[in-house]
C-alpha cells in the first residue's frame, strides 16, 4: 500500500492528487481529488472521491466513490460509480492510480449503455447538447469550490493527459 502511495515525480501534477484520510496510519481508507479532464463539461471541475480499500486488495476492487456530486451517466446521485473493473473486470494488476485514471476517462467518455443514472444517460444519447449544459452546471455549482488540491495548483495550466499520482 505505501508503494502504491509514493511520489510519482515524471508525471504532470495538475490532474490526480491522493493521500491516507486524517493523516492516519489506516492505510486502508483514502480520500483522492482529480481534475475534470480537459474539453469536456467537466473540465476546471475538481471531484473529491472516498477510496476504501478492502483487507483482500488487490484480489478484490477498492470501493470508490465520488463525494462531489456529478451529473454522469455513470455515477449515482450517491455518488456510486459504475465501471466494469471496480465490479466484475476487476485484476490484480490494476494499482490504484490505474483505477483512479479509469476513472479520470469515464469522465471523458461516459456508457451510456451500462448506467446507473438514467437521466444523465438519456440525455447523454438523445441531447448532447442538454447533456453538456447539465454536466457544466453542476461542475460549476459542486465541483469549483477551494481545495487543498485547487490551492495547490491554482496556477498550473490545463494539462490534455491524465499521469498522475501524489501523497497530499
Amino acid at each position: 500500500m505505501r508503494k502504491q502511495l509514493q511520489l510519482s515525480e515524471d508525471h504532470a501534477k495538475e490532474i490526480l492528487s491522493v493521500s491516507v484520510v486524517d493523516e492516519s496510519q489506516d492505510f486502508r481508507h483514502w480520500q483522492a481529488e482529480i481534475r475534470g479532464p480537459v474539453d469536456t463539461p467537466y473540465e476546471n471541475g475538481v471531484f473529491e472521491l472516498d477510496l476504501r480499500i478492502p483487507s483482500n486488495y488487490p484480489f478484490k476492487p477498492p470501493v470508490i466513490r465520488f463525494k462531489t456530486k456529478v451529473f454522469h451517466p455513470n455515477i449515482s446521485s450517491n455518488g456510486e460509480i459504475c465501471l466494469d473493473i471496480l465490479r466484475h473486470k476487476w485484476a490484480t494488476s490494476l494499482t490504484i492510480e490505474k483505477t483512479l485514471l479509469s476513472i479520470i476517462s469515464l469522465l471523458s467518455d461516459p456508457n451510456a449503455d451500462d448506467f446507473i443514472a438514467p437521466e444523465a444517460a438519456f440525455l447523454y444519447r438523445e441531447s448532447r447538447e442538454e447533456y453538456d449544459r447539465k454536466a457544466r452546471e453542476w461542475t460549476g455549482k459542486y465541483a469549483m469550490t477551494n481545495s487543498s488540491f485547487t490551492e495547490t495548483h491554482e496556477n498550473s495550466d490545463a494539462v490534455s493527459s491524465v499521469h498522475y499520482f501524489q501523497v497530499l
